[in-house]
């Protein structure tokens, strides 16, 4: 029996007021398999994110997860099946380590909330996993370090890790390298490409920058006026005239 896609969407559709942010997208993510959704700003990216997510729940149409409908589950609650997600805006704990940033997600998994910081410092198993996962993107050496003392790039290294902390099946990322340098962006796409081959986690993009999109994705899904204009290969992405003329322009 074939295995169904690890995220599935039937005809979703976002409305705010008068206003129709998604109307009637299908697509599906397989799993395992590092995807991208793009499209011009207001295209609908990010309400699709919160509405699979669920920050939102859809005004119509259905989500699902693993063969799992789970329409309109709160974030929370996605969260414990293993969807994480990572937002456009740098979102660590300046004044806790990186080691501790990492810690958190793990502390609150356990239950733990009402003593936090007390329960940081106490759990070798959650420390061997942080340390675990900070070595996976490079940051293990920086581990004591406060994260406002972080460049920007490695920040953004640091939610990375907290994303991954809880070894989630399905990673929205949310622009990961807006704000980047050059460099920064080329580590982070070896990063993201590296975690996806050793980690098996499913990684599912959404991205302005096209380097970045065609050198991550194997699959491409394109959001045009709230509604899904195209799906396919790379290759099939760049050369569909539609693409073409609503976003991409030339692509080198």
């Amino acid at each position: 029996m074939t295995a169904p896609p690890l995220l599935r969407v039937e005809h979703l559709s976002r409305s705010f007021g008068r206003f129709a942010a998604l109307t009637d997208v299908s697509l599906a993510v397989e799993r395992g398999v590092l995807s991208a959704l793009i499209g011009p700003n207001g295209a609908g990216k990010t309400t699709f994110y919160n509405v699979v997510s669920g920050r939102f729940p859809p005004t119509r149409g259905r989500v699902w997860l693993d063969g799992e409908d789970v329409t309109g589950l709160e974030a929370h609650r996605l969260v414990g099946r293993g969807v994480a997600r990572s937002f456009q805006i740098t979102n660590v704990f300046p004044n806790l380590s990186v080691l501790e940033n990492v810690l958190v997600p793990l502390v609150l998994e356990r239950g733990r909330a009402r003593r936090l910081l007390r329960s940081l410092g106490r759990d070798r198993a959650l420390h061997a996993r942080a340390e675990e996962v900070l070595e996976s993107v490079g940051l293990l050496a920086q581990a004591r370090r406060p994260a406002r003392t972080l460049s920007y790039g490695d920040k953004r290294l640091v939610e990375i890790a907290i994303v991954l902390a809880r070894s989630p099946r399905l990673v929205l990322l949310d622009e990961p390298t807006a704000g980047m340098n050059p460099e920064e962006t080329d580590r982070m796409i070896a990063l993201v490409r590296h975690l996806a081959e050793r980690l098996g986690t499913t990684f599912f993009v959404t991205e302005h920058d096209m380097r970045v999109v065609f050198g991550l994705a194997r699959r491409i899904f394109v959001l045009h006026q709230g509604t899904l204009l195209a799906a396919g290969t790379p290759d099939e992405i760049r050369d569909d005239p539609r693409v073409r003329a609503a976003y991409l322009g030339t692509v080198e």
